[in-house]
């Protein structure tokens, strides 16, 4: 007798409505529309885990370990359906039927039997057409786990099953809003607001990672430059605010829904699509989605030559604008969105396939060799093509980037990034990543009027950047407007949640305002994201109240994390001076004043540990310095707690006094 095996699972049965009409109408028709509803099933199984147990006829008998994942199984199945259907007019449509049941079961020699078995047989005649039916156990299960909409049926009678069973339906966005008949109104308690009922607006818009569908898993650059384009070209629609690509890259592989993400990122639309490249043809495919009831609003395919590229992401933005002028106020909105398209700044697919390379490992930010691989990207892009602007802002980012780091001495990426971004300027004066890398550059170099005036112009042309809102909230609080600085930074917040600049600038901005309790719940909530800014801001914090105990635990947590920073070689010589340790003060120094000699920016570094050595004349220096250098820590002189005492030294006074007076050479 063959070895039985009992346990727990979610039995799934499914059933091709329709097929056995379509038979005797037309067999070979029929045949390659129950394949390629098993392809569908399939891939949904290999993602969720879901075991095929066997085939009857034209449905499937599928277990699942846990009723969450045959449900988010079934709507994933549901979903590929839909868009299928959508895209294949002119073929009969694919309509499936599924009934899920979760109880006992018996295993025998791979085939499955039990009670579970036959009441998820019997559920899923009571599911909709291209619907999805459960049992109570299920919702059980699922309801607080998946933001969607189930209702209950009620306790159908289900053939030779003689205890009463309650059913529910999931209502797919798609679908209508109403209930099926004889439902009542209960709702999931993780269903969402209902339809109309959110705040998010639906011209609040993210972009997420399209897919690469290629059968070269080396064109995910592709995929991702495509992603990129359509943010970029969106947000120059006037009414739209789209969330930045660093935050929408987060996404990337992401199983979340649409409306998981709305509620993430406060979003009302969502869009998603993907990208097949083959030879010198590219296919993309392209949905728009409402974030709120996850209705699909529009979509479209493209099958063309990769010349074309420029032409279909102009016609995919203006295929969106005019979309949501549709959707919102019941398309009455005031000033309808339009979208404008620009030409394209290089003609040259080899220039702009090395741009794409390179914006894709510039996102990554990994290492210093992976952004110097992308500055050779983007020089190869400029010696095909000069005249590309775009290509030109990526070389001057990277050398940025590159400098900041010590990767290259600081003073020569500036020197490159400026006449990088003279002549990008000079080829196309509306690119706003060239005004806004430029006004970060100038307010390095101490140029407030110029930096502030690249700013509001990055601004002006995208709303949507986050930068330009990071350079005039450092400039708002060396004017000691810092509760304006606060405001700005939240908006660049918004604009792009995991900025890891904007992050840890609104830390700091909330604890220098005195909302002290704001930066601390901040800094809990971010230090996933950036878990060494996080420790370094709340060495600071502990070192200013001081509780040296904890400001032992971040420092170690600094040398952890990042042991060769300068940042943790200075607090690490901070906290030794704080606790008497002067030779391991002494070192740190040292190892400072090396790194300054080798071309790093670690002046003011050292000078923060004279402080705490108490050297007012040492550190004094150190500042002198760094004001010549164009490297003054004004956040820190005019709001940490830790140096307050040095704002009552004269000479630090007078430092702050002409700091100012480059912001306003009028005063």
């Amino acid at each position: 007798m063959a070895e039985e095996i009992r346990r727990l699972a979610a039995v799934m049965f499914t059933d091709l409505a329709g097929y056995s009409a379509l038979t005797h109408e037309d067999e070979p028709q029929a045949l390659a529309l129950l394949d390629e509803h098993r392809r569908i099933i399939r891939l949904a199984l290999a993602q969720f885990g879901g075991r095929e147990v066997k085939t009857i006829g034209d449905g499937f008998l599928i277990e699942f370990a846990s009723a969450l994942n045959a449900v988010r199984c079934a709507e994933e199945i549901q979903n590929r359906v839909h868009e299928r259907n959508d895209a294949s007019r002119k073929s009969p449509p694919i309509v499936l039927r599924v009934g899920i049941h979760l109880g006992d079961v018996v295993d025998a020699e791979g085939d499955l039997y039990g009670n579970a078995v036959n009441v998820a047989a019997r559920i899923e005649p009571f599911s909709d057409l291209g619907g999805i039916c459960f049992s109570r156990p299920v919702y059980d299960q699922v309801r607080s786990a998946i933001p969607l909409t189930m209702v209950s049926i009620g306790t159908p009678e289900l053939k030779n099953i003689p205890e009463p069973l309650e059913l529910f339906q999931v209502v797919l966005p798609w679908k209508s809003e109403e209930p099926p008949r004889g439902a009542s109104s209960e709702r999931s308690a993780s269903a969402g607001p209902t339809p109309g009922g959110d705040a998010t607006p639906i011209d609040r818009i993210v972009v997420l990672p399209f897919v690469n569908i290629s059968a070269d898993p080396g064109d995910d650059f592709f995929s991702d430059g495509m992603t990129e384009e359509l943010i970029e070209r969106l947000a120059h629609v006037s009414g739209l605010r789209v969330i930045a690509r660093t935050t929408s890259m987060r996404y990337k592989n992401s199983k979340e829904t649409a409306r998981t993400i709305g509620r993430s990122l406060r979003v009302g639309t969502v869009v998603e699509g993907s990208v097949r490249k083959a030879g010198n043809r590219i296919r993309i495919t392209v949905q728009m989605i409402d974030a709120r009831t996850e209705e699909h609003l529009w979509s479209s395919r493209y099958d063309r030559p990769f010349d074309d590229i420029f032409a279909i992401q102009d016609d995919i933005a203006g295929q969106i604008a005019s979309s949501i002028s549709l959707h919102v106020s019941g398309g009455r909105r005031e000033a309808p969105l339009s979208f404008v398209p620009g030409s394209p700044d290089t003609q040259d697919m080899e220039a702009y396939t090395n741009f794409l390379h390179g914006r894709k490992l510039m996102g990554e930010r990994g290492s210093e060799s992976t952004i110097r691989q992308a500055l050779t990207f983007f020089e190869a892009a400029i010696r095909r093509d000069p005249q590309f602007a775009r290509a030109r802002v990526g070389i001057a980012e990277a050398s940025l980037y590159l400098g900041g780091e010590g990767a290259i001495p600081y003073l020569d990426s500036t020197r490159r990034s400026l006449e990088e971004l003279t002549k990008a300027l000079q080829q196309n004066d509306t690119l706003a990543e060239a005004h806004s890398v430029l006004a970060g550059l100038l307010l390095g170099e101490d140029d407030m009027p110029g930096a502030e005036r690249e700013a509001r112009r990055a601004m002006e042309l995208n709303p949507s950047l986050s930068d330009p809102h990071r350079w005039l909230a450092q400039l708002a609080a060396g004017e000691r407007k810092i509760d304006e600085a606060v405001r700005l930074l939240e908006a660049a917040h918004q604009l792009d949640p995991v900025d890891v600049n904007v992050i840890a600038f609104l830390g700091r901005a909330y604890m220098y305002s005195g909302r002290e309790a704001d930066a601390l719940a901040h800094w809990e909530r971010t230090k996933p994201l950036i878990p060494f800014r996080t420790a370094a801001h709340l060495t600071e914090y502990y070192l200013a109240l001081p509780d040296y105990a904890k400001a032992k635990e971040t420092v170690r947590e600094l040398e952890r994390l990042r042991p060769d920073s300068a940042w943790t070689e200075m607090y690490r010589g901070f906290l030794a001076a704080r606790l008497g340790d002067k030779e391991g003060a002494r070192r740190a120094i040292d190892q400072l004043d090396r790194r300054a000699q080798a071309g790093e920016l670690t002046v003011f570094f050292a000078g923060f540990v004279h402080f705490a050595l108490g050297e007012m004349d040492a550190f004094v220096a150190s500042m002198e310095l760094a004001f010549q250098l164009h490297a003054l820590p004004l956040m820190e002189l005019m709001y940490s707690r830790l140096f307050e005492p040095a704002r009552s030294d004269p000479r630090i006074l007078d430092l702050l006094r002409r700091q100012f007076e480059l912001r306003d050479p009028a005063h």
